[in-house]
């Protein structure tokens, strides 16, 4: 009885300096992202603050950092691995510099013909595959998030195919999106994101591409003349940890941070084509952008233009991926 009781008394006593622990030196998640507060994922980060902090009891502080304030393109995914930062949420094109090309898979133009077929990969077993190949690389990967489907934009009217040709494009770095603006006949340049605004308005670069968020909350519509609803490609985000830091939370912080990330990854995707359709609308409604929506043979002359992209790219980002995607999606690159 003795035993028991002292047992007892020393679990409850753990467990309270546990709880005094956690609410005297919580731990803290430093989150970096590039993109303001106001877009689908600088949304999605605050939701995930507010719901981290609340499911782990104080456990948790998350720091968010938008638009670069922390690091910058070029620089988190090396401030994660060495334990600078503890979350980021990059887009997908930035894990092929990393040593992962297969997730470079999401960068194939025309791939997607809606979030539908995003999602049968994003949510399923191709997606799960994906993340779990950062692991070698010392990155957790935990969900991923929408941003939304790119329209492209530049000084220029952009119809047909020929609008394209010598254009200076800004690009993210991405062999895929490289091989993309060549078959357009365009010079693609690589750029970091919060560097784009300037870029456009000094001439460095004619254009780029975009989802309608990114464009119309870095102010990029202010020095385009015109943009074209191409819907080409998708921008998104996998949410991504150190992996060491991730083993080594208590499991109910763990737990906590699970379900956090299930909710704002809920949230995000809900909110995403929603905010990129108001964006879109504010972009028109500024009078300082010219919005066009291409027509059906325009759209099937984009695709013709781009479609050799995912044969040429089969050998970098790897066949068995493209066709593990165009199962999932019943995506058939001959139509």
């Amino acid at each position: 009885m003795k035993k028991t009781l002292l047992t007892l008394t020393t679990a409850v006593a753990l467990g309270l300096f546990s709880m005094y622990s956690y609410a005297a030196d919580p731990i803290v998640i430093k989150f970096s992202h590039v993109v303001a507060p106001d877009t689908p994922k600088g949304k999605a980060a605050d939701k995930f603050k507010t719901l981290a902090e609340e499911k782990t009891k104080g456990a948790v502080k998350v720091e968010v950092y938008p638009n670069s304030t922390l690091y910058k393109d070029k620089e988190e995914m090396e401030a994660l691995q060495m334990g600078a930062v503890q979350m980021l949420a990059p887009s997908l094109a930035k894990f092929g510099p990393l040593g992962v090309k297969e997730m470079e898979v999401f960068d194939l133009p025309y791939i997607f013909r809606g979030y539908d077929d995003l999602h049968k990969v994003t949510q399923g077993e191709v997606g799960k595959t994906l993340l779990s190949k950062l692991e070698a690389k010392g990155v957790k990967g935990l969900a991923f998030w929408d941003n939304g489907f790119k329209i492209m934009s530049a000084n220029k009217p952009l119809k047909a195919v020929e609008d394209y040709k010598g254009l200076k494009m800004r690009i993210q770095s991405s062999k895929v999106l490289e091989a993309e603006m060549k078959a357009l006949g365009t010079n693609p340049q690589v750029i970091a994101f919060g560097e784009t605004y300037q870029a456009l308005q000094t001439g460095v670069v004619d254009g780029t591409e975009n989802p309608p968020s990114n464009l119309y909350t870095q102010k990029m519509h202010e020095v385009q003349k015109n943009a074209t609803v191409t819907n080409h490609g998708y921008l998104g985000y996998a949410v991504i940890t150190n992996k060491d830091f991730w083993e080594k939370l208590p499991e109910d912080v763990r737990k906590g941070l699970d379900e956090a990330l299930k909710e704002s990854t809920d949230y995000a995707n809900q909110i995403a084509k929603e905010e990129n359709e108001k964006a879109l609308e504010a972009v028109k409604a500024s009078g300082k952008t010219e919005v066009y929506v291409p027509t059906e043979d325009e759209t099937k002359a984009m695709q013709k233009a781009l479609a050799p992209v995912h044969a040429e790219m089969a050998e970098r980002i790897g066949k068995e991926t493209i066709d593990a995607v165009y199962k999932a999606t019943g995506f058939d690159p001959s139509k």
